[in-house]
């Protein structure tokens, strides 16, 4: 078990040595590495008696990538041009930090910092991304090994499959979950509710620290298969490994057992078989939602028919809880457009069991810092999805194609769990995210300066 804690801090250290010899994609060792066992290498450290190292290991990540923009900015030689998405990015970022000292909400200083970082650190990882040097990011590389993090997700998965038996109870996940974040067990596995649906069945987070994160992650796994199974011409070519990860990722996404992040991977088919325009998978797939229907009101009976049936028309409790928690969230941002002030909905309010609205990013980000932090938030995230449309459609390098692909695709994916979730504290979806994001923007941004000083 201590493999993990021992994976995260050599992740660590590998990734400042490999930026202290200005070695760029030291931070994506460690974003691809380190966070997806994060959880798991700190509640390990303290099963292990190692409570007193948490609070370091807890800030390594910030740690990281502070250093990377710092050395990405150091060596940027380039004049610096912000764009729409920079701007809007800054302006969120800015604006939310008012909120720290703005006399606000009932929480102190601290607590509204660490309510910041939940909701405002991934602009630092945003920038790291976009004063990056993309001649030193081999995509097919890094794309490459995060399909062997994949794989190993979904080995992890097989062995709580088979003993059916929650990797989490090995691994201190609940003592480490009610001394560091107040929240104590839940549920009938001695966990918490997110490891169980409503009928009983068992959610796997494999070495995630959630079914919710893992079935994320998953969508991460697939909008990169995509990527690089995609040539210039939009033919789709599976080797052998992304055949292998293809089939893990269908694995994780069953036994992760998220409605939300089911609805997404398939979207995300749909998605790629309309922007590469391909009439044949989508003649295909539209007879395939037409038969899965079909079945569905005719043969389909017992646990599936019930959970499919509960979700659509909201009766079960984890809908309706859904639908609660965003009305109360709704009628608190409609009292309140400026907000309730940080920490009012989320983790922090959640560990005081005074949440708000707090089953919804972007209600989560209004309830404390208004409509117009939300406005902000959604204004730069649609604008990164049309550039990475655009980068995939008119682009003539096959890095930018590849990387507005997968950003298309994760970005639209990742839409339906941000209605249920709180998707920014997935460190490993977030800053994977916003790096490339950043690193897009950084693509682009000249190609786009050299066509308008054509024009003029």
């Amino acid at each position: 078990m201590f493999l993990f804690p021992c994976i995260y801090i050599t992740a660590f250290f590998t990734a400042i040595y490999k930026l202290a010899n200005n070695k760029q994609d030291g931070i994506l060792f460690f974003i691809i590495f380190g966070l997806p066992i994060y959880i798991t290498s700190l509640s390990i450290s303290h099963m292990y008696g190692l409570g007193k190292i948490i609070p370091v290991l807890q800030i390594l990540k910030e740690v990281t990538v502070l250093i990377a923009l710092l050395v990405f900015v150091s060596h940027h030689k380039k004049k610096i041009r912000l764009t729409t998405a920079d701007w809007l990015v800054l302006s969120y970022a800015a604006y939310n930090l008012l909120y720290i000292v703005l006399p606000l909400g009932t929480y102190s200083i601290t607590e509204k910092m660490i309510a910041y970082k939940s909701v405002s650190f991934f602009p630092f990882v945003y920038f790291a991304g976009r004063f990056c040097d993309p001649r030193q990011i081999n995509l097919n590389k890094w794309f490459s090994y995060l399909c062997l993090v994949a794989i190993a997700t979904g080995i992890v998965l097989l062995f709580e499959i088979v003993p059916y038996q929650h990797f989490q109870t090995y691994t201190g996940y609940a003592e480490y979950n009610a001394v560091f974040l107040n929240v104590e067990p839940a549920g009938n596995y001695g966990l918490t509710w997110t490891f169980e649906s409503i009928n009983g069945i068992k959610r796997f987070a494999s070495f995630f620290s959630m079914p919710l994160e893992h079935a994320a992650a998953t969508l991460i796994s697939v909008s990169v298969l995509a990527a690089l199974a995609t040539d210039r011409k939009n033919r789709f070519r599976l080797n052998k490994l992304l055949l292998v990860t293809f089939l893990f990722t269908l694995l994780s996404i069953s036994f992760a057992f998220s409605r939300a992040a089911f609805a997404s991977y398939f979207l995300m088919i749909y998605v790629y078989i309309l922007i590469t325009r391909n009439r044949t998978l989508l003649l295909a797939i539209h007879w395939g939602i037409a038969l899965a229907v079909l079945a569905v009101l005719v043969w389909l009976e017992g646990d599936i028919y019930e959970v499919i049936a509960t979700t659509i028309d909201f009766s079960d409790s984890s809908s309706a809880s859904h639908v609660i928690e965003w009305i109360t969230g709704l009628q608190a941002i409609g009292a309140n457009p400026f907000g309730l002030g940080l920490g009012s909905s989320g983790r922090i309010a959640g560990s005081f069991g005074e949440n708000i609205g707090g089953e919804n990013q972007f209600i989560i980000i209004g309830v404390q810092t208004g409509v117009i932090a939300v406005g902000l938030y959604i204004a730069a995230y649609a604008t990164i999805i049309r550039k990475a449309f655009q980068a995939f459609r008119t682009s003539a390098s096959l890095k930018a194609r590849r990387l507005g692909l997968m950003l298309v695709l994760l970005k639209v994916g990742l839409i339906i769990p941000f209605l249920t979730s709180e998707v920014e504290t997935y460190l490993y979806i977030s800053y994977f995210t916003w790096f490339f994001s950043g690193m897009l923007i950084n693509i682009i941004t000249p190609v786009q300066e050299q066509k308008s000083v054509k024009n003029k």
